[in-house]
């Protein structure tokens, strides 16, 4: 793939599925948490592809992308065989990072069952350090955002975790 502008950009990208496989189900009957976070990885794949981060991009560069921080949301159960679809989109790109959003749905009801929210960084593998991207991928991802960042702004996005304390008597 090419790191020309896309002449059509999705909002959001829809690239990404799987279905729900019976080593991911705990002593619940649901998928266990720690399984989320590999399908949320698996559909990450597609996207980050599509904006540019290609094997054959790393490969020529020996650049590659480390994930810094996810958050995710589990809203809904995913059972044992359940189709998954994924959306995906950019929050937030700088010339290292990428700030990006993506949904999990129930393939046949269609409902929301989790969301996730990531940032990562572009590395050097050489050094394995953060490095700038190089300007072709920078202005691909930027033409990309540029339209994602009219998408509506998720109510889960920049969520801080906690619980209320007690009331003082």
């Amino acid at each position: 793939m090419s790191l020309e502008l896309p002449t059509q950009i999705p909002a959001p990208f829809k690239a990404a599925s799987c279905v729900v496989l019976p080593e991911w189900i705990d002593y619940n009957g649901h998928m266990n948490v720690g399984y989320y976070h590999v399908a949320f990885d698996s559909s990450a794949e597609p996207f980050f592809k599509w904006l540019g981060f290609t094997a054959e991009y790393r490969q020529a560069h020996q650049v590659s992308t480390f994930a810094l921080e996810s958050h995710l949301h589990f809203l809904r159960e995913v059972k044992v065989g359940d189709g998954l679809r994924f959306e995906s989109r950019l929050l937030h790109a700088d010339t290292k990072r990428l700030h990006y959003y993506c949904e999990m749905f129930h393939e046949a009801e269609g409902y929301l069952a989790a969301t996730y929210e990531s940032i990562s960084v572009h590395m050097d593998m050489r050094l394995r350090r953060s490095a700038t991207m190089g300007d072709a991928l920078y202005r691909r991802i930027q033409a990309i955002l540029a339209v994602h960042k009219d998408l509506p702004r998720p109510w889960t996005v920049g969520h801080v975790i906690g619980t209320r304390p007690p009331k003082a008597a």
